[in-house]
């Protein structure tokens, strides 16, 4: 109890310090460094030594980790668990700045599936990343985090609005702009000075800002995660789809005993489509690997043969069935917070999976003492994706979708069980470990 109740807490922890994919990757780069894990980057050379454990990142917002077991690839090929950094939410436009009835205000873009009337009434902050040009003329980025709350999207009061709770549509255009300030008699609202002071007088960056070009920033929710409920039996987070699955596969990782070859992929821009450099699309995880293989010398088809001998389980969280909405589950497929992993599969594969892998990871669940659940979507009900068949189809590897099972997906507030994340550890460290 003692050990979950530290992973629960250094979970909340590092969900709070990693506002956007850029921060978490910062951040699980910092594990990863601080446990001998050897910084790589794609434009250099990569020698065989340097391969023994180490890390590479693309675009700040993707990361793979990996330590060489010491059985050979071609003889059991590669462990992997697969998440992603990215979460559903708001990000500001190019030129944000807005000003109406005497408030400055931001615009923004709805990023991913984001549910929308949770985004109200919150203390906001805003992260992300910005470049732009130092004090020498370089051109540079930065990443930059308020902290404080800085925005809020005020409700519409109900006296003006008394359809509000039967059902309303939010333009994303016109009803979802933050209020950041009230400006005085004729004050001009400007984004980038805000950003320069920011960066320049915390000292959030390296090297001072002359000038800022361009930036990824986010909106997010200041409430720091929690645990909820009168045992302390839930964790209430923003960003638990998917840094809670990017974390415990990053814990395993550092706890895998190092016999057979282990790799993390945490990909960005899973909520988007993945179609990009650093998206499961991309050619991220499959430039890795072929680097890594490379240094067999088993001839031309060992990546081919060593991929075929591997498998990747594509973590990411599942659908808890609700207890106010238990007609939204199939009968014999409603996970339980608190009940262990998820085996994710759909016949029209929108989960990666086969009878071959799920009985796999079923037997690997029982010979670690972790229970483990099933999820199919309603029939009539459409079903989501994740990075599990796009890497399946990319690379040709064996694939399976699991995850924990939680509420609220894509809220600004989610809703998980707190001795799950222990269940996943032991899960996927046993399967970095045994098979």
């Amino acid at each position: 109890m003692m050990e979950n109740a530290a992973l629960v807490d250094d979970l909340l922890g590092y969900i709070e310090r990693s506002p956007t994919p850029y921060h978490a990757v910062e951040n699980a780069a910092r594990m990863l460094a601080d446990a001998g894990f050897a910084p790589l980057r794609e434009t250099e050379h990569w020698r065989r030594e340097d391969c023994a454990a180490g890390f590479v990142t693309r675009d700040d917002g993707a990361l793979i980790a990996f330590r060489r077991g010491r059985q050979p690839l071609l003889a059991g090929g590669i462990r992997l668990a697969g998440t992603h950094t990215d979460s559903p939410g708001l990000r500001l436009r190019p030129n944000p700045a807005r000003q109406e009835q005497g408030y400055g205000q931001l615009g923004v873009e709805i990023y991913g599936g984001a549910l929308l009337h949770p985004w109200y009434d919150r203390d906001l902050s805003i992260a992300g990343r910005v470049a732009g040009i130092d004090a020498s003329g370089n051109t540079r980025s930065s990443l930059v985090d308020f902290r404080e709350p800085v925005a809020f999207i005020p409700s519409l009061a109900i006296h003006l609005d008394r359809q509000a709770n039967k059902g309303r549509n939010i333009n994303p255009q016109t009803e979802l702009s933050p209020v950041m300030l009230r400006l005085g008699e004729g004050e001009a609202f400007d984004l980038e000075p805000i950003l320069l002071a920011r960066l320049n007088g915390n000292g959030e960056a390296a090297a001072p800002f002359a000038s800022i070009l361009s930036w990824d920033l986010l909106l997010y929710d200041t409430q720091p995660p929690a645990r909820v409920g009168l045992r302390g039996e839930f964790i209430a987070s923003a960003r638990l789809d998917n840094l809670l699955s990017t974390y415990i596969a990053l814990r395993a990782l550092l706890a895998a005993d190092g016999e057979h070859s282990a790799m993390i992929v945490c990909n960005d821009h899973e909520e988007v489509g993945s179609v990009s450099a650093s998206g499961a699309q991309g050619t991220f995880l499959a430039a890795v690997l072929q680097r890594l293989t490379a240094f067999e010398d088993a001839g031309a088809d060992a990546f081919h043969r060593i991929i075929r001998q591997s498998l990747l389980l594509s973590v990411d969280n599942a659908h808890g069935v609700h207890p106010n909405f238990a007609d939204r589950h199939d009968g014999q497929h409603r996970p339980l917070l608190n009940g262990g992993p998820v085996i994710k599969t759909n016949a029209n594969q929108r989960y990666a999976g086969g009878s071959g892998p799920v009985a796999l990871f079923k037997s690997l669940c029982e010979g670690a003492g972790v229970p483990w659940q099933s999820f199919s979507n309603r029939a009539d009900l459409g079903c989501g994706s994740t990075i599990g068949p796009l890497t399946a189809a990319e690379l040709g590897i064996p694939v399976l979708d699991i995850g924990l099972a939680q509420f609220a997906m894509h809220s600004i507030r989610e809703l998980a069980g707190s001795e799950d994340p222990g269940h996943l550890l032991t899960c996927l460290t046993a399967f970095f470990n045994r098979i």
